[in-house]
């Protein structure tokens, strides 16, 4: 078997079976496929697709790259989300404790971020003294004790993806649907979880923009992960305007805490029921996500949620008192009120922009190697259908002390742009966009 013939058969437009994937990404790994050839193969598969058997295929060979992690000393059927991510993004903060709240344990490993804002580990950690890198004894032990932990990536997990994604990025690849799909999907798997919900971003906050594509998408990490021996299922959602109301880290932390007392904006909470009611119905904690959805408020209503990320605080060595003293959590030192020019009703709002501009006060990093500042970030004050007069304002941005003028004019103007202001009322954008189960068929 030869790289270059493998190349070949993918570039004229033919399916590579389960052995020719496992030489290549073998291969790619221990160094015996150079990155050139391996370019060569990631740019055929961006042009000539993949289909159900080689995705999976691909997926497979790279969680058989590194190391996985058994959860099978946490009784109960472990069960995780993930998010392609968007714009004031909270939700993992609500759902890992409410869901644990609710009976079914979450061993989540998340990330940071890089780009718009922080990613959860950066948001979790804005919260003083919280410690996210565990071991993986101390993760299991956290979820046996509390039923949730949120942490870094610990040991060799799929060193084929960082690898991979690495070259992706220099070889105009990255957004190829069967090479986005095996990245998420070889790091789920890996993790071990027992089943999976995938919440898909879909608009202009996110990184796939077009309905159709956010689609394809979540069909294919659906076939996958179900292929793999993991109920999976997926939500499409809307990223048309931010999610709630925050964006930045301490700023969602506080959101979070918010929504979990039952006092966060309507449409984060609704999203976290139906992503929630999804998780309880595959791990067996529900019949239906609607019981699922049922269950989740009684805990908001009741306390329990807001005392299990109480727990999860804690027991990673942070100061559970911000759930009960917001003020305990950073402050920036500066703030300033966005104004709108014109009075109306908003009728668009570029989420895109209002991430940039989050991430240019401080929030995000523009390389990997950027330092974020915990308190840095925005409050949207105006969202699509809400009425706005000349003069009110539209989001408040806070920064540090020092800041450069130019720099906060500048997050200024990009949130102004982001608004569209038009004299009729517009319906507010529908959130669930569509549902995609086992069998790969949308649910709209």
């Amino acid at each position: 078997m030869r790289a270059y013939d493998l190349i070949l058969k993918k570039r004229n437009g033919y399916a590579l079976d389960r052995a020719e994937i496992d030489y290549i990404i073998s291969g790619y790994v221990d160094g015996s496929i150079p990155d050139y050839q391996m370019a060569a193969m990631a740019m055929a598969i961006y042009f000539r697709g993949m289909n159900k058997e080689e995705a999976l295929s691909l997926t497979e060979a790279m969680v058989n790259s590194g190391d996985t992690i058994s959860l099978s000393p946490i009784p109960g059927t472990k069960v995780d989300k993930h998010s392609t991510g968007g714009v004031g993004d909270t939700t993992t903060l609500v759902l890992a404790p409410l869901v644990a709240a609710a009976g079914a344990p979450v061993a989540k490993l998340s990330g940071r971020g890089l780009g718009h804002t922080g990613g959860t580990l950066d948001k979790l950690e804005s919260i003083p003294g919280f410690k996210t890198e565990l071991t993986m004894e101390e993760l299991i032990n956290a979820v046996r004790e509390v039923g949730v932990a949120v942490a870094g990536q610990t040991g060799n997990l799929v060193p084929a993806d960082k690898m991979l994604y690495a070259l992706r990025d220099v070889t105009a690849t990255v957004d190829s649907l069967p090479l986005i799909a095996g990245s998420i999907m070889s790091k789920k798997i890996a993790a071990g979880a027992d089943a999976l919900v995938l919440d898909v971003k879909s608009g202009d906050g996110a990184f796939l923009k077009e309905l159709s594509q956010a689609r394809e998408l979540a069909k294919m990490m659906v076939d996958i992960g179900n292929g793999a021996g993991r109920r999976t299922m997926a939500v499409i959602t809307s990223m048309d305007q931010p999610l709630g109301r925050a964006v930045g880290n301490a700023i969602e932390i506080e959101e979070a805490i918010l929504t979990l007392r039952g006092e966060g904006p309507p449409d984060l909470e609704e999203l976290c029921l139906v992503l929630g009611g999804w998780m309880l119905k595959l791990a067996g904690r529900a019949s239906e996500p609607d019981e699922g959805k049922l269950i989740l408020k009684k805990c908001i209503e009741n306390g329990e949620a807001l005392e299990k990320f109480k727990d999860l605080i804690r027991y990673q060595s942070g100061n559970e008192a911000v759930v009960d003293n917001l003020s305990l959590l950073p402050r920036a030192d500066e703030q300033l009120e966005v104004k709108s020019e014109f009075s109306g009703y908003v009728s668009r709002l570029q989420a895109e922009k209002i991430g940039i501009a989050a991430m240019t006060l401080g929030a995000g990093r523009v390389t990997k190697d950027s330092s974020i500042d915990p308190a840095a970030g925005l409050t949207v004050e105006k969202k699509i259908g809400e009425k706005v007069e000349q003069g009110g304002t539209l989001a408040t941005i806070f920064f540090k002390q020092g800041t450069d003028p130019g720099t906060v004019q500048n997050a200024v103007k990009m949130i102004r742009d982001a608004y569209e202001i038009g004299n009729s009322k517009v319906d507010e954008p529908d959130l669930i966009l569509d549902y995609i189960e086992g069998d790969g068929q949308g649910n709209e």
